[in-house]
């Protein structure tokens, strides 16, 4: 035998040795296989320890290799991937329940749940024609640089506001991978991290799976409160909090204008990164929007993240975190060992997109159909399940957080709702501790229609009358 071949023959050679033999029987030792077929120990070496693996054999040290006990299998027999359980031993994952339904929904299905628009409200000629004009571009596939197109940067960092350059920002796929590498870059396993009570699933199950603890800070009607923001700092030793300042998901709040600079003066005292989402900044419904709480921060406390897939489409699949100081390196560097960068075509399609008076026009329309939308799933509720408490009604967003009321459980509306062709949000899984009671999030945007979030609230009312 000849190098390049001499592990695979021998592994052929053995394997029908193996069939003519029972299970138990002894194979030669190493020093007669190296003998009889003129290979050296290492070949031989691999050669069982691939056979091991295939189950073919076992081995005992110090006794030899002998024919493992032959398991039949039915040809429709299900495949055995019990042995992950011991592979897979030693970091735990444990993702919340996504957006997404777990079976597919019965025709007819009202959608009040889930997190984007539905395809009638997605600019779909806009991104069309934008990544049509990006195809033709002549170095649309080129490599695209670590950190993103200098254009699409600038774009990010001008809709940022105050003095952020395109230095400071960074493209990334969307928002929760980008949610994802900031618990990673920033905090170490085991470490705790400060987020809002409730709060975006989404980010519940990047920082556990980061191997973070999050750890709970309670709401107002105004936002974030910023005096047991500085206990929980004080008590953990944290040095991470997550925020959605701006149309908080679940709930719809917005921070206070006097709490905005008191959450980031509370985490730059404790020697703290502030993560704020900024995901629905382009989801108002009309009103003027606070400015980023990165446009007035100079120090670097605060990492800006926003994203284009909720008011485009889930497929557009950009985003950009705003950084400064050694995390921005940090971050560079992830993407580097990551993915490298992100894809180009998409990136000049986003460049497209922002770059013309239709997509200004786009958002202006989104606002008021959100804002019709969100008015005439509100005045549903109150006139379908009265006993139901809308916190707020939201300025923002794509949701309403509901309270249930004493003795209906979300359970009992997670049971009986799918029955009457509606699919809703559990509150339990935007908490990152006890709830402090039952909760739903009913989104008022996958609905093909306005009417059809009315009928959506009578049969949710059907379903808890029944």
């Amino acid at each position: 035998m000849y190098d390049g071949s001499s592990i695979e023959a021998l592994v052929a050679i053995l394997r029908t040795e193996i069939a003519r033999l029972s299970p138990g029987d002894r194979l030669p030792s190493s020093r007669d296989l190296i003998a009889r077929h003129g290979v050296g120990p290492v070949t031989v070496s691999r050669a069982i320890a691939l056979l091991a693996a295939e189950g073919s054999v076992v081995t005992r040290p110090g006794s030899g290799t002998y024919v493992a006990t032959r398991r039949p299998r039915p040809a429709d027999s299900e495949p055995d991937t019990s042995w992950q359980a011991v592979a897979l031993a030693g970091r735990q994952f444990l993702p919340e329940r996504s957006d997404e339904q777990s079976e597919t929904p019965a025709a007819g299905t009202i959608a009040l749940s889930g997190g984007y628009l539905h395809e009638s409200l997605q600019p779909t000629r806009l991104l069309g024609g934008a990544l049509a004009r990006a195809a033709r571009r002549p170095d649309a596939w080129r490599r695209a640089p670590a950190a993103g197109l200098s254009t699409l940067r600038t774009i990010f960092a001008r809709q940022a506001g105050g003095d952020v350059g395109q230095d400071d920002v960074l493209v990334t796929g969307g928002g929760q991978g980008a949610l994802s590498m900031l618990f990673r870059a920033i905090a170490a396993p085991g470490n705790p991290v400060l987020v809002e009570s409730p709060t975006y699933h989404g980010a519940l199950a990047a920082a556990r799976s980061a191997g973070l603890q999050p750890v709970p800070v309670p709401m107002d009607e105004h936002g974030l409160r910023p005096d047991l923001l500085a206990d929980a700092f004080a008590m953990t030793g944290a040095r991470l909090l997550y925020c959605q300042p701006t149309f908080h998901n679940p709930t719809g709040t917005v921070l206070s204008p006097e709490r905005r600079r008191q959450i980031v003066d509370v985490a730059r005292a404790a020697g703290a990164f502030l993560i704020e989402d900024d995901f629905a900044r382009h989801l108002g419904h009309g009103r003027p929007v606070p400015r980023p709480l990165v446009a007035d921060d100079r120090d670097g406390t605060v990492i800006h993240l926003t994203s284009l897939t909720k008011p485009a489409s889930p497929s557009l699949r950009i985003g950009a975190v705003i950084a400064r100081g050694p995390v921005m390196r940090r971050l560079l560097g992830m993407r580097r060992v990551d993915d490298f960068f992100i894809a180009r075509p998409l990136q000049e399609a986003a460049v497209e997109l922002l770059s013309t008076p239709s997509w200004d026009r786009h958002l202006r329309s989104l606002a008021g159909t959100l804002q019709q939308r969100c008015a005439v799933l509100a005045d549903a509720l109150a006139r379908e399940v009265p006993d139901w408490t809308l916190l707020r009604v939201p300025e923002g967003g794509l949701h309403l957080w509901l309270r249930l009321p004493p003795g209906l459980t979300e359970a009992a509306v997670a049971d009986a709702a799918p029955a009457h062709r509606v699919t809703v949000n559990l509150g339990h899984h935007y908490f990152p501790a006890e709830p402090p009671a039952a909760h739903l999030r009913l989104g008022f945007a996958a609905a093909p229609e306005p009417a059809d979030l009315a009928e959506a609230a009578a049969r949710l009312a059907g379903a808890v009358g029944g």
